[in-house]
């Protein structure tokens, strides 16, 4: 019945469907519309679920920047000490022809350390001492025989192509668990060999880009994400000033939508306005006690620097951030472990570097961090066991020694094998696409399944390589 005026009138149920159904539609259209706002309101960076079971949530990798020599710090090689000095034969990537080349043996004693009777140079004293909680796999080989193209390889999965690097693949697949902080971070990057393409996001959505605290060859103490605090204004002034900023520029995203670029600007403003609450206390590390600082080895030459990007990566993952990349690098012509004269520099290095790497993993294991955090270390090659010049080393990327640590590898074990002097992956090799997919797969990611369409292809880190390593799985 319906009644107007005073007058009743019998509406049929055929009427009553009939001009009802244009208000079903609008319903639709309601929700259809409510549901793509709440989508392009999404922050990008919110935190995902896996695509299965997880052992690991973060990623800290320790980038030993020039290639690091296996044979004098992993893998040890007593052949290389019997023939020390002798011609042999080899077949030397720079030039791809086989050649003589005089061994070289180590200039450094190695020891077993821990229950598992590990292997270890004594350039590495206090990493020895973790032994037991590294999965070190000797059996590396890797695309690129120069610094560029490898690094730019290990970051991305291509020598010479713009890719986004191991980052951005990850929180694009699982954004980050706290929205007040980037996804990714790379404290002090270096600015060549790759440069800012290590932490790009090339073709994914702009929000998914690493974030650079520092940079090469300013102290680590310095370091800073610049512009993040703005102390000429009250809180409550900065919060009217961004609200009515925003609202500008969502009137603009509007008339411009799908535009990346725009809506990572917004969305990183949106961000900036965020982090000046957590980011600063976060890089701040006056709160940290005197036995932290002597444990890691802050305010001692050597050590410093290094020390407190270990300290710093520790507190990024305490606070929710997904990859954080810490560089032991400089903008020199030569990268820090690329002795191909002087060999005996590796000491410098390994110096600057062992206590407070071996002081992260007791801080990540003491906290219960260790367990869901992936640690992992290692540089874009290793180095040849023949000499070049007097006493060094070139390049090798035909076999290397990386090591990972928690984040559900197995513990105490050494996989794969170089030759008798340490030159080719012989025993259960591991590329570097190998290597990336367990990353992904630690992190209930699979390799295959995380694509972006891109210039009508899809893309993905492993290209169209790569397979889990599941002999290091716990």
């Amino acid at each position: 019945m319906q009644e107007h005026l005073g007058i009743t009138k019998t509406v049929s149920r055929r009427d009553m469907l009939r001009t009802a159904s244009c208000g079903f539609g609008q319903l639709a259209l309601a929700g259809l519309c409510a549901e793509q706002a709440s989508a392009e309101t999404k922050p990008l960076l919110m935190s995902k679920p896996p695509q299965f079971a997880a052992t690991a949530k973060r990623v800290i990798f320790i980038f030993m920047q020039g290639g690091p020599s296996q044979v004098d710090t992993f893998d040890r090689k007593p052949k290389l000490s019997e023939d020390d000095g002798k011609e042999v034969e080899f077949h030397v990537a720079r030039t791809r022809k086989i050649t003589k080349e005089r061994v070289l043996k180590s200039p450094w004693r190695f020891g077993q350390y821990g229950q598992s009777g590990r292997w270890v140079s004594e350039l590495f004293p206090h990493v020895a001492k973790h032994v037991d909680d590294l999965c070190v796999i000797r059996s590396m080989q890797t695309e690129g025989v120069a610094h560029g193209p490898a690094t730019l390889f290990l970051h991305t999965g291509a020598t010479n192509l713009i890719r986004p690097s191991v980052g951005s693949w990850l929180t694009y697949g699982l954004g980050t668990e706290n929205q007040n902080l980037p996804g990714f971070v790379t404290i002090n990057p270096c600015a060549s060999k790759g440069g800012p393409r290590n932490y790009s996001n090339a073709f994914l959505p702009a929000a998914f880009q690493g974030t650079a605290v520092g940079r090469a060859g300013i102290p680590v103490s310095q370091a800073r994400i610049k512009h993040v605090a703005n102390d000429r204004m009250k809180h409550d002034e900065q919060r009217r000033q961004f609200e009515l900023l925003q609202s500008l520029n969502s009137e603009q995203a509007k008339r411009r939508a799908g535009d990346d670029e725009l809506e990572a600007a917004i969305g990183s403003f949106e961000l900036a306005y965020r982090m000046q609450q957590s980011a600063p206390q976060v890089l701040d590390l006056s709160g940290e006690t005197k036995e932290t600082f002597r444990m890691y080895g802050v305010d001692v030459p050597e050590t410093d620097s290094f020390a407190r990007q270990c300290i710093m990566a520790r507190r990024l993952a305490e606070s929710g951030v997904r990859y954080i990349q810490i560089n032991y690098s400089d903008n020199a012509p030569t990268p820090r472990w690329d002795q191909h004269s002087n060999l005996k520099q590796h000491e410098v290095h390994a110096k600057a570097t062992d206590q407070p790497v071996a002081a992260l993993l007791a801080d990540l294991k003491r906290s219960g961090l260790l367990e869901d955090t992936l640690v992992w270390w290692g540089g874009e090659f290793g180095r040849t066991p023949y000499a070049q010049g007097r006493d060094g080393r070139d390049h090798n990327p035909k076999g290397f020694t990386v090591w990972l640590a928690g984040g559900g590898v197995k513990p105490g074990i050494a996989y794969g094998e170089t030759d008798d002097y340490g030159y080719n992956a012989v025993v259960d090799r591991v590329h570097m696409h190998d290597l990336h997919a367990t990353i992904l797969h630690a992190l209930g990611i699979d390799h295959e399944k995380l694509t972006f369409r891109f210039a009508g292809r899809d893309f993905r880190l492993t290209d169209i390589h790569g397979r889990v390593v599941r002999g290091i799985l716990a």
